[in-house]
This record gives C-alpha cells, structure tokens and sequence, in this order.
C-alpha cells in the first residue's frame, strides 16, 4: 500500500468523476471510498500518453550471512578470523624479510662505493703523479734544448772571434743561420 502511495504521488493521475447508479440503492458513501482507495481507478483513453515515473526501489543487498546464532556461524566467523591473521602474519614475514635483505644490499651497496671513492681517490692521485713527472721531465727537456743552444751560441761566437783574429773567412757556412 506504501509502494502505490509513493508512486500515486509521484505521478498524480486524474480520477473521473465517480457515475452514479439511476435511482437504485446507492451503496454507502463509506463502502464507495474503501473501493476508491483499494483499487486505483484506470486512466482515461486521453491520459494514456502520459510518462510515469516509476522508481525501482530494488538495489541488491549486499551478500548477508544468515544469522542464527548457532554455534556453527561462530566457529566459520572464528576460523575466518584465523585465516586472515595467517595471512597477515604472513604478509609481514614476508614484507620483513625484504626489508632485511633491501637494508643488506643497501650495506653492500655503500661498501662498494666507498671502495670506488677510495679507487677514484687512488688513481686520482696516481694520475696527479704521473702528471708531475711528466712536467718534471717535460722541464728537464727544455733545459737541456737551453743549455745546447747556450753552448752553439757559444761555440759560434768563439768561431767567430777566431776569424775575426786571424782575418779569415769561415769555409762553411753555419747550419743554425
């Protein structure tokens, strides 16, 4: 009754005029309302155009378990519980043991860099070496290309001074000029 309430005022739908019956008995006024009410009057030919809304008050329900209180209901519940503390427990024992071994290789991780940063420092410094040899062997050159170039300065101006003595002129020429 509830349900036709609800949808009667969500779609009023006009009702006729009740007709009534040629000077017979005519039904108590009571008994012709109690009809009215129980059973909705149809539509007219001209009404039957017009959109209902009709609400589907129907969801599906979530899946319950039945409760009947027995000692069977509690036991399944009780060993549903049991099975998800396994699972949880497991979980854990499994979400620990990747942290550990994460934290491990981590530790390799850091061990291995510091031996490279020790490397790195190491040939650094083996580089800074060889570099320092080669500029010391690199100056070593240069004095040595001076100290020829001193004595053939040398060697020409002593040459030199020896024909200018002697009145002379040199037979070759020299190669640096």
């Amino acid at each position: 009754m509830a349900e036709l309430q609800t949808k009667e005022e969500a779609a009023p739908v006009p009702t006729p005029a009740p007709v009534e019956p040629p000077l017979a008995e005519a039904p108590p006024a009571n008994v012709v309302e109690k009809k009215e009410a129980a059973a909705p009057v149809p539509p007219a030919a001209e009404d039957t155009k017009a959109l209902v809304v009709v609400e589907n008050e129907k969801t599906p329900d979530p899946i319950k378990k039945k409760a009947t209180g027995g000692s069977l209901d509690r036991d399944i519940a009780l060993a549903e519980i049991d099975k998800e503390k396994r699972a949880q427990k497991q979980l854990s024992t499994v979400a620990a043991w990747e942290n550990s071994k994460k934290a491990a290789l981590e530790a390799q991780l850091r061990k291995i860099e510091e031996q490279l940063e020790k490397k790195k420092a190491e040939y650094g410094e083996k580089m800074k070496n060889k570099i320092a040899m080669l500029h010391k062997q690199a100056e070593e050159k240069r004095a040595i290309v001076e100290a020829k170039k001193g004595e053939e300065i040398l060697k020409a101006e002593e040459i030199a001074a020896k024909h200018r003595a002697t009145g002379t002129i040199p037979k070759k020429l020299f190669g640096c000029f």
